[in-house]
Parts: C-alpha cells; structure tokens; sequence
C-alpha cells in the first residue's frame, strides 16, 4: 500500500514540478496545523495534567494527529524546495487562525488584523515572486 503512495508522489513531483508541490504540501500543512490550533482552543476547556484525561481528550487527540499531519507535510515539502521559500508560508496560519476563529468561536475581527491579515499575504506573495 506504501508504494502505491509513493508511486502516487513521484508521479505528481514529475508532473507538476518539485518546487510547485513543495509549495502545495506547505499550503495544506497550514491548513493542517490551523485545524489542529482550533482542536487546541477545544480542548483547552477541559485540560487536565492527569495523563488518563489527557488521552481522553477527544478534541486534544484530533488536534495533536491534525498538528502532526501538517508537521509530516512539512518536513516532505522541506525535501522539495528551499527552506527559504517554504518557511515563510507558514506565516499563513495566521490568516487561517484568524477566520476560523471568526467562524467558530465568533471572534471578533477587528481592522487591525484585516490589515496585518492583508501585510502578511503580501509578504508571502513577495517571498513566492522573489523565487
């Protein structure tokens, strides 16, 4: 089953080119990690030192595997392109934090954050030009 996978990986690298799926695997290891971040402020509402409850933590496990998912993701987008053009996408946890936590929790977003929001796209924007 594992090389059926990897044989799915190579054909995609081959197709649309390493630094693009570096760049794709980073955009869904935000996702990932946003996700898990959410899971987090869940579980954060019944948090216990007691191991036992820890692992009973249904939204605290759904968040560490969802974290780790985008971890893994990471670390396969680190072998396709530069550390210096990946890295900075993950600054788009961030915008995805912020409108899940509008959606979610009904935070409210103020025009602060839009236009940090705004700054941070930028700035990913000319990372990704620049390369």
């Amino acid at each position: 089953m594992l090389n059926n996978y990897y044989d799915y990986y190579q054909k995609l690298k081959n197709s649309i080119g390493k630094k693009y799926l570096g760049i794709i695997l980073m955009l869904m290891c935000t996702v990932f990690a946003s996700t898990g971040q959410v899971f987090f402020k869940f579980a954060s509402e019944q948090i216990s030192l007691n191991p036992l409850l820890l692992i009973q933590n249904i939204p605290l496990m759904i968040g560490l595997f969802s974290y780790g998912l985008g971890a893994v993701l990471f670390t396969v987008a680190l072998r396709l392109g530069d550390l210096s053009l990946l890295f900075p996408l993950l600054a788009l946890n961030f915008v995805w934090v912020m409108i899940l936590s509008s959606l979610i929790f009904s935070e409210v977003i103020t025009g602060f954050k839009i236009l940090a929001t705004i700054f941070i796209i930028i700035g990913v924007s000319f990372i990704g030009v620049s390369q």
